[in-house]
C-alpha cells in the first residue's frame, strides 16, 4: 500500500497484551515480522514490519500513567477504520448510538486516533493518518487481508457504520456462508460481517483480523507448537482455507490461504 486508505477501509491492527515480548517473539516467529519494543516516547509501542514496511502494531497493557491496569483487559486485536476526520466522525459515533471509549489523541504527527464501541458491543478504532497512512504491506503472506464484525445485531451494525463512514453494506452469495454481508467503500469490498448465531454460545462482538499465508495447515500447527489454541481447525470454503485460533495470551486471529475469485468465462 502505497498513500492513504480510503475513508471506512481498515488501515491497520493492533494488540495489546501483558507480555509484550513474549506476543513479539510469537507473531514474528509465526510470520516472519520483524520487530522490538519501542521507544519510551511511544509508550514502548511496537510497529511491527514484513520486508520494511509496517504491518502491525503490538503493545503492553498499561494504564494511561503507564501503571498496569487491574484487573488486566483482555487480549484482543484491534481494527482501525480510515478517516478523513476523526473529530466528526466521533460526532456521528455518539448520535448514531455508539460510545467513545478513548480518544480522540494525537499520536504525535503519526496521525490521530480514537477506539469506540458499536451500538452492538464491538470495539473499533478509527484513525485519521498524518505521516502515517497504516499497514504498508496487505494480502501477501504474514500480512492482513481481511477485517470481519461478528455481531448479534447485524442490522443495527450496518446503520451504525454507514452513519459514522462513508461505507455501504451489501449481503453476499458464499457458498457456506449464507447471509454474509459486505461493507463496500466506492463500490469495492473491504470488510465483512456476519451474525454472531454462526459462533460458539458466548462468543462477544468483536472484529476479527485474518492473515494471509501460504499454507493454514502449516501455520496452525507451528502456532500450535508455539502455545497456540486451536479454536477453528483449518476448514475449506469457497474464498479459500482457513483456521481460528488464540495465541498463547488469548488473543483471536484467523489465517487464510486465499483462492482468487474466479474469473467469469
Amino acid at each position: 500500500m502505497n498513500g492513504p486508505y480510503k475513508p471506512g477501509t481498515p488501515c491497520w491492527i493492533d494488540l495489546m497484551v501483558p507480555d509484550q515480548q513474549a506476543a513479539l517473539d510469537f507473531y514474528c516467529d509465526l510470520f516472519g515480522w520483524q520487530g522490538e519494543v519501542g521507544p519510551p516516547e511511544t509508550g514502548g509501542y511496537s510497529v511491527c514490519t514484513l520486508k520494511g514496511r509496517p504491518v502491525a502494531g503490538i503493545m503492553k497493557a498499561s494504564n494511561p500513567d503507564g501503571t498496569v491496569p487491574d484487573p488486566m483487559p483482555p487480549t484482543v486485536w484491534t481494527t482501525y477504520l480510515s478517516t478523513d476526520s476523526i473529530d466528526s466522525a466521533l460526532k456521528s459515533v455518539t448520535d448514531a448510538g455508539g460510545t467513545v471509549m478513548v480518544g480522540p489523541m494525537d499520536v504525535m504527527d503519526l496521525g490521530r486516533m480514537a477506539v469506540l464501541a458499536d451500538p452492538t458491543g464491538a470495539v473499533v478504532g478509527l484513525w485519521q493518518p498524518g505521516t502515517f497512512d497504516g499497514a504498508g504491506i496487505v494480502n501477501e503472506h504474514g500480512a492482513l487481508i481481511w477485517n470481519e464484525l461478528s455481531t448479534g445485531d447485524t442490522a443495527a451494525a450496518s446503520a451504525f457504520y454507514s452513519a459514522v463512514l462513508p461505507v455501504t453494506t451489501a449481503t453476499t452469495e458464499i457458498p457456506g456462508a449464507e447471509g454474509y454481508i459486505e461493507f463496500k467503500v466506492g463500490g469495492r469490498a473491504v470488510a465483512g460481517m456476519m451474525d454472531l448465531s454462526a459462533l460458539p454460545p458466548g462468543t462477544p462482538p468483536n472484529w476479527l483480523p485474518y492473515f494471509q499465508v501460504d499454507d493454514a495447515d502449516e501455520i496452525q500447527a507451528a502456532a500450535t507448537r508455539a502455545g497456540a489454541t486451536v479454536l477453528a481447525p483449518a476448514f475449506d470454503m469457497a474464498v479459500g482455507r482457513i483456521a481460528v485460533l488464540a495465541d498463547p495470551q488469548g488473543g483471536v486471529f484467523a489465517v487464510i490461504t486465499a483462492k482468487a475469485p474466479e474469473q467469469p468465462a
